[in-house]
């Protein structure tokens, strides 16, 4: 190669790739060193150079580089005049030259950039062919950058010298050997192994020196016959390196054996193709480092034309996969508040947002440390990869000011399958993303902001002066619907009763909604509803089908919904829902829109109800007043006593007023429809209608009937019945209790049970009692069960009925005294004492008796024996 302007050109290219300060080539000659080529060696630096150069331990360190053929640092903090705390020697031992470079503290990859152009970049006129360009360049041209291809020519050359049947060439990483180039072995080509688990493998590269295994040898039943002929009857092994660093190995295997010739010259020549070998290596590294210059180029000219951030987060996915060939891409931005984050995965093209609560979320330990990683085994990493082939990751943190505004993450499918070049890359992309995402994060948060005080402006303007709560429920509804055209939106708000009732409904899905719920008693009091009015907790839920609390309803499945409470201190006023058919639909911005609706309609809500509650408290006043008076003149202490009881009474007369006066426009219809089919004709098309009309009558009188059944006062009269009738009649009732309260309430009756003689109506108190202590005893739910069958006991044949629950069972000081009057462990709950006692005096004067089994939070079980036959 020529000297002057090439060797500078050369110098001033390797500077500008590593951030080297200044380079110059240098000659030993007798005089001293001459210099054949500099690049930003400046007039003042040239002349100290020349007078540190004379200095003997500088000669000294300079000409043990150069002999021992290795490249050596020296640092010069002390010596302002080099302007740089390092000097690095790169020695080229065909030319007897030497770089001198001047820089920064150079990592590994820099380093190699140096030392392959101290190799093939700075030769001088006199420059003699190196033996392993010899061995390999000689005959046709080749790309050195190709990687596979400069060492499948090195292994074809290799077995053109010595015959084979097959051979590979792997390179050598941290942990694993991968081949890389074949002959006559395809099957090989690309496969990883574990040195560690090849003790032929170990054996070598732990020794460094070849192996000629020949027929008979045992250890050739231990190799691996997937990188091998199955045929091998001879292999030999041989260690690529330099110096003591180990680059790879060549295996090369034939059925006849390897003269000893053949063995000398492999072993010779495997030392022109480590050479050769390191010189690709390093070719292919400098490739690939300008490929990813060039990758940094396009990255900022793509992402500058980006007008929102889905369009950078869909560019910078593209750029990611297609520079590290993966489609495992993720990256998860954190909102404002950093209470949710919203997530993209890359994956078949397709960059699909969804909003996820960042507390509990696998990478909020990542937000948290704000500390890249590089995950070579995914399998001893706790991290939800995107894909369960994942074997390497690099999860690397967005910083904006130095706050975390997201995680980026690359995954891959091949074990360390990311460099620490590869994680340095990443880093600087993400300080770069980091305030692009910032920008169009903060952009788009303003614009739907913006959006969102328009519709609470809209919702305080229609509602303010309002006095009756539904017309604001449904004003808010329709305003909801109509601004971000949710599928539904609803207001649910606390009654006089303490119930969760809808008062205000909107939407496509709200007719489907309606004639659902319909069906059921109190509906609201379930699902993701029910749970944000208890907890007064908001939810944003993106697959509603997954969330533990949700409730389908038929006619209408939603995909993703919010639930903000509408919370006045530790009083939750209600609830405003808004749900849609697709998933993911909701974002921050939505949430935070709705809680900040939320906060004016409590005030609204409230004052109108403070408005409602002072009429009616006026009213109340009047109408109790001369009630108080003559309350103040009865025994207090019985008053203290049957209060509770006095209440459910009272709740009882008023269902059967009801009950009773319902009654009456039942039967009158029922009664018309039944004369009114005796008229029309079979065939008249309003007799299905009017049949509709008798059955639906019919059955709400049974129901009517059944109640004014069981509230009627009667004569107790015995007769012979069924036992699983009278526990039917009560379940039915207790049923809606059951199903607020969160109790898994189960049934096993005898089918063919025998009758007994009993007073039902006092048998159905009993049941009525006996549900109700279990329904108090499971406060936070649980399961409720009742059994009926027939025992011997005491040579008596009896029926029994068994009550279960799985509730906080009763203390052994109290299982003596349950059955005493006015003895209770529900004071504070309004309890009476009664209920036990009267069920207990009502199965004796049956001539039956109960028992109970109970431990402390172990549950109850109280079972009633009633004879077959009565006693006398």
């Amino acid at each position: 190669m020529a000297k002057g302007n090439a060797i500078d050109s050369a110098l001033k290219v390797a500077c500008q790739i590593t951030g080297a300060m200044w380079a110059v080539c240098m000659t030993r000659s007798q005089n001293g060193w001459d210099f054949n080529g500099a690049y930003r060696l400046t007039k003042t630096r040239r002349n100290w150079l020349k007078s540190y150069l004379v200095d003997e331990k500088v000669d000294r360190w300079l000409c043990g580089a150069l002999a021992g053929g290795r490249a050596r640092s020296r640092k010069m903090d002390s010596v302002p005049e080099a302007g740089v705390p390092y000097l690095y020697s790169f020695p080229s031992i065909a030319s007897e030259s030497i770089l001198l470079v001047g820089s920064p503290k150079l990592d590994t990859d820099p380093k190699k950039v140096w030392r392959l152009l101290s190799k093939v970049g700075i030769a001088t006129d006199n420059e003699i062919v190196n033996p392993a360009d010899a061995f390999i360049f000689s005959g046709q041209p080749t790309a050195p950058y190709d990687l596979p291809r400069s060492l499948e020519r090195v292994l074809t050359r290799l077995v053109q010298y010595v015959p084979a049947d097959g051979a590979w060439l792997g390179i050598y990483g941290e942990r694993l050997l991968k081949i890389e180039a074949h002959y006559k072995a395809a099957r090989s080509l690309g496969k990883e192994l574990y040195v560690q688990d090849h003790s032929v493998l170990t054996e070598a590269t732990d020794s460094r020196a070849a192996l000629h295994l020949k027929v008979g040898d045992e250890r050739l039943q231990r190799v691996n016959v997937d990188v091998f002929s199955k045929n091998t009857r001879n292999l030999i092994l041989l260690p690529l390196t330099i110096g003591q660093r180990l680059l790879g190995l060549i295996a090369l295997w034939r059925r006849s054996e390897f003269s000893e010739e053949e063995w000398l010259n492999l072993q010779h020549l495997s030392v022109y193709a480590a050479s050769a070998a390191e010189t690709f290596i390093t070719f292919a590294e400098m490739a690939n480092h300008l490929k990813r210059q060039a990758m940094l180029n396009d990255f900022a000219l793509v992402l500058s034309s980006a007008q929102n951030l889905s369009q950078i987060v869909k560019r910078v996915f593209a750029l990611l996969s297609r520079t590290f060939k993966t489609k495992f891409v993720s990256l998860f931005l954190l909102s404002s508040d950093k209470r949710t984050l919203r997530e993209y995965r890359h994956l078949d093209r397709r960059a699909a947002p969804r909003t996820e609560f960042l507390e509990g979320h696998p990478i909020a330990s990542f937000v948290e440390q704000g500390h890249h990683l590089r995950i070579d085994d995914a399998k001893a990493e706790q991290y939800p990869f995107a894909s369960a082939k994942t074997k390497a990751a690099l999860i690397i943190p967005l910083k904006y000011r130095g706050d975390v505004i997201g995680v980026l993450s690359l995954e891959s499918e091949n074990k360390e399958a990311f460099s620490g070049y590869d994680e340095n890359l990443i880093v600087v992309i993400a300080s770069h993303l980091s305030g692009l995402v910032e920008y169009g994060r903060l952009r788009d948060e303003a614009e739907a902001r913006a959006r969102n005080l328009s519709v609470i402006h809209e919702v305080i303007q229609q509602v303010i002066g309002l006095t009756n709560i539904r017309e604001v429920a449904q004003i808010t509804a329709n305003i909801l619907v109509e601004y971000f055209s949710y599928e539904l939106a609803a207001l649910l708000l606390v009654d006089r009763n303490n119930q969760l009732k809808i008062h205000g409904m909107s939407g496509q899905a709200a007719p489907h909604i309606k004639a659902a719920l319909e069906s059921f008693e109190n509906p609201s009091l379930g699902g993701i509803t029910g749970y944000v009015y208890k907890t007064g907790k908001s939810v944003m839920v993106d697959d509603a089908s997954k969330h533990p609390e949700y409730l389908s309803v038929p006619g209408w499945d939603a995909g993703s919904e919010i639930c903000v409470a509408l919370r006045d201190g530790d009083r939750v006023w209600g609830v405003i829902d808004v749900e849609s058919s697709a998933k993911n639909a909701f974002t921050h911005n939505d949430l935070i829109a709705l809680e900040s609706l939320a906060g004016f309609l409590t005030s609204a809500v409230s004052s109108v109800d403070r408005y409602q509650m002072l009429q009616d408290t006026i009213q109340i006043l009047q109408t109790t007043q001369e009630e108080l008076q003559e309350r103040m003149e009865a025994q207090r202490d019985a008053e203290n006593r049957l209060v509770q009881a006095a209440k459910l009474a009272a709740v009882g007369e008023m269902a059967a007023g009801v009950a009773h006066e319902l009654n009456n426009p039942l039967t009158t219809v029922a009664g018309f429809s039944e004369l009114v089919l005796e008229d029309l004709p079979s065939d008249a098309p309003q007799r299905e209608d009017l049949e509709l009309v008798l059955r639906e009558a019919t059955r709400a009188r049974n129901v009517v009937r059944r109640l004014l059944d069981f509230a009627r006062q009667s004569e107790s009269v015995r007769v012979r019945a069924d036992l699983n009738e009278v526990i039917e009649d009560v379940a039915i009732l207790m049923r809606h209790l059951f199903e607020t309260s969160q109790i898994a309430f189960s049934m096993e009756l005898m089918k063919d049970l025998s009758w007994v003689v009993m007073d039902r109506d006092q048998i159905k108190q009993v049941v009525l009692n006996l549900l109700h202590n279990a329904l108090h005893a499971m406060p936070n739910g649980g399961s409720l069960s009742i059994k009926t069958g027939e025992h011997q006991k005491n040579d008596q044949h009896w029926v029994m009925m068994a009550v279960q629950d799985s509730g906080k069972g009763i203390t052994p000081n109290d299982l003596a005294r349950i059955f005493e009057p006015f003895f209770t462990t529900k004071a504070d709950d309004g309890g009476t004492g009664l209920g036990l006692a009267v069920s207990y005096g009502i199965i004796s004067d049956h001539n039956g008796f109960i028992d109970v089994d109970s431990a402390p939070n172990e549950g109850a079980c109280f079972n009633v024996w009633l004879p077959l036959e009565e006693n006398e």
